[in-house]
């Protein structure tokens, strides 16, 4: 343990900001790093639990050991963190970003609402090894002779990926669209993550020996058994796409869209894709609404801010939650509490307890969104309706499983009721000889430290299977 009362000390510093009028007006991260002294002062801030609820199964799904790295941080062994982080997460700058940081609500100093500022302290640890060149490609002495296809390069993907090549399989990543990512590239916007950061892993992958193929849509442009004829095993890491069903009527109103077609094109703009055959979706003086409470739904916001809408509501037919959980009850399992992301603080007028009925339009063309409040039940109360004005509408409410038509059809593999790919999280196989599955097209929509540690646990299962044993961890 660094220092024994530095959470007695040290007060829980966050990373800040740029204003909220400054940082619209772009979509680069806009977060501002702490002094390196400050991200020691918040390692030692960690009380070396007894049983640190912050790395097991409750807290990090990639079991990170975050007090050994943040020992080492307050130490000033920089490099050494770097080593430990990297034992269990392969792209710790990804995580560093975006994730939720579960592992903070399960911090024991979360019981007084103060918890380890983790996840900045990832991201320091990550970018510090970039910057100071300790990152490099890690090349197998020597090639087993096996050939493994990925299909899909999200987080599980590349994660499995990265795996397998370092213990010497010729390993090839098979992606639909023009670059690599998946989600992090596509779904997530810039303004939480820059692409610079998985186009560096990109460029290590490939100098470990990943040859990664691009605009290959296997199932259409690559039939399914071609693919499983010419690798030695095939692992299937496409995502959960499938859009959840509103249910509403007038979907096809002109100004109604699902919300990944709308942050997947802004992102290729502003990756300097070509964009120019699809059909523009700006909201530009334009009011906007979100239907949906999640992540998916926040950026929606942020993008809409950033395109110049004039304003942006959010419907959650949750109830508002209540700003501080009950720790007893709760922790360190994750809380519904009230939460404001940094899209939603950008001016965002938030909605709780309202269902969307229908949408209203003119000559074809969406004008309003029907709302109404919902009791206990989620069942709209007569005579709470409402209607929203609205030039777009944005439908965020999550995902209903994998898209089944093309490579699932073709693999003829068993899928669950929830169109997921059935398989254990140990073997990752599926029901078709040499096919294996993991990530969200197994588990269902998920967070992308999860897709990174199923991604690891399956290259673990595909290395055993194909070698007799293995040096790959769990």
């Amino acid at each position: 343990m660094g220092k024994v009362t530095g959470f007695l000390e040290y007060d829980r510093q966050e990373q800040k900001y740029q204003l909220a009028g400054d940082r619209i007006r772009h979509f680069r991260e806009f977060t501002l790093p702490l002094e390196e002294r400050d991200v020691k002062k918040q390692a030692a801030r960690c009380m070396d639990c007894g049983i640190p609820f912050c790395h097991g199964p409750t807290g990090c799904p990639v079991h990170n050991q975050i007090p050994d790295w943040n020992e080492l941080v307050y130490s000033g062994g920089w490099e050494a963190a770097l080593r430990n982080l990297h034992s269990t997460n392969n792209f710790p700058e990804f995580t560093g970003r975006i994730c939720p940081a579960p592992c903070e609500e399960a911090c024991t100093l979360n019981l007084e609402n103060m918890p380890v500022t983790i996840k900045t302290i990832e991201q320091a640890i990550a970018d510090k090894g970039w910057q100071e060149g300790w990152i490099a490609p890690e090349i197998p002495a020597k090639r087993t002779g096996k050939r493994i296809a990925i299909v899909g390069s999200g987080p599980a993907g590349m994660a499995a990926a990265q795996q397998l090549a370092r213990v010497g399989h010729d390993v090839h990543v098979y992606e639909r669209e023009a670059k690599a990512g998946g989600l992090l590239r596509y779904g997530i916007p810039d303004f939480k993550m820059e692409k610079k950061h998985i186009d560096r892993r990109v460029k290590q992958m490939e100098a470990e020996g990943v040859t990664f193929h691009y605009g290959q849509n296997i199932g259409v442009t690559v039939p399914f058994e071609t693919l499983v004829a010419g690798h030695d095993a095939v692992l299937m890491t496409g995502g959960a796409e499938l859009p959840r069903d509103p249910g509403l009527p007038d979907t096809n109103l002109a100004g109604v869209h699902y919300a990944m077609p709308y942050l997947t094109q802004q992102n290729k703009r502003v990756g300097g894709e070509d964009v120019s055959q699809i059909e523009p979706i700006l909201a530009g003086g334009k009011h906007v609404v979100v239907v949906g409470g999640g992540d998916t739904a926040s950026d929606c916001v942020g993008t809409a801010f950033r395109q110049g809408a004039l304003s942006v509501t959010q419907l959650d037919i949750r109830p508002m939650p209540p700003q501080i959980e009950d720790k007893l009850t709760v922790w360190p399992y994750w809380p519904t509490k009230f939460r404001t992301s940094s899209s939603q603080a950008e001016g965002a007028e938030r909605e709780f307890q309202a269902a969307t009925l229908g949408l209203e339009g003119r000559n074809g063309r969406l004008t309003g969104v029907k709302c109404a409040r919902v009791d206990d039940k989620r069942k709209p109360i007569p005579g709470t309706e409402f209607v929203l004005p609205a030039d777009l509408c944005f439908l965020a409410i999550g995902f209903a499983g994998s898209i089944v038509e093309g490579m699932l059809a073709q693999a003829g593999v068993a899928m669950d009721k929830r169109s997921n790919v059935v398989a254990d999280d140990r073997g990752y196989k599926t029901s078709a000889e040499k096919v294996y599955v993991a990530g969200d097209m197994r588990r269902g929509q998920s967070l992308v430290v999860w897709a990174i540690r199923e991604g690891r646990q399956a290259a673990h299962a595909i290395d055993k299977d194909l070698m007799g044993a293995t040096i790959l961890p769990v």
